[in-house]
């Protein structure tokens, strides 16, 4: 009876170990990917890019991070301006008042094209979880996939969203990424990052966004991917891409 007890409790030691041992990995994967992307310098340096015509800034000022955007048509100029303690908006330069239901919905916006520019930073946030879901091979190449799903508590308003990474073994580098979203009817994505180029030790790509019919499972987009049975829905490019040192950290 002791020699049985004494095994259950070396499995249980031996499982607790493996789980933090998958713990560890992943937390290194991601570590060692957003070192090679630009580490320390997305807290650094401030950074704009155009979206669709739409202009985008994030400046780093004294520890805080500031988010904008910036539309113009025709003689009128619109800027948000998304700080830790809330949204502005300034038309031709004047504050305007913004309804909150319109301050989420914009804010929502920015945070996601700011989101997608700087992966893979942004995955070490608080409220990521990460999940090692094994090796693969894509293209030739092999693959960490890496699963992010997100707390309730400051996941943002999608924190039910689940996003998987498909990080090249080799270089580190996020090459492919797919999402599974829920807001206006639900559906997944899978992006194939190319066009990578390296603006002041930041890393930067543009994307194939494919699409899949409704109800496929975001685990099953790779798959898909691979037989060549994904829907290309648009080309995502940053363009006009300006990196500087902010002066003040």
């Amino acid at each position: 009876m002791v020699r049985f007890s004494l095994i259950l409790i070396f499995l249980a030691t031996v499982g607790c170990r493996n789980n933090n041992s998958d713990l560890m990995a992943v937390q290194d994967i991601i570590d060692k990917s957003i070192e090679v992307s630009g580490g320390n310098l997305y807290r650094s340096c401030n950074i704009s890019f155009t979206f669709r015509d739409i202009r985008y800034e994030m400046n780093n000022t004294n520890g805080r991070k500031i988010l904008k955007r910036t539309i113009k048509k025709d003689s009128t100029e619109i800027l948000d301006i998304l700080k830790h303690n809330g949204f502005a908006r300034y038309i031709n330069g004047k504050l305007v008042n913004v309804a909150d239901s319109m301050a989420t919905k914009y804010s929502n916006s920015i945070n996601s094209v700011h989101y997608f520019a700087y992966l893979p930073y942004g995955l070490n946030d608080s409220a990521v979880n990460k999940k090692l879901l094994g090796e693969t091979q894509i293209g030739g190449n092999q693959y960490y996939k890496v699963e992010v799903t997100f707390d309730e508590e400051d996941g943002g308003k999608d924190f039910e969203d689940i996003y998987i990474y498909w990080v090249n073994k080799e270089t580190f580098k996020p090459d492919y990424l797919a999402y599974q979203f829920n807001i206006n009817g639900g559906g997944s994505r899978f992006r194939e990052a190319f066009n990578e180029r390296i603006i002041n030790g930041i890393r930067f790509v543009d994307y194939n966004n494919y699409k899949a019919a409704d109800n496929i499972s975001v685990y099953n987009l790779e798959a898909l991917f691979k037989s060549k049975k994904l829907e290309l829905l648009s080309t995502i490019r940053l363009e006009d891409i300006s990196v500087n040192p902010d002066n003040y950290n």
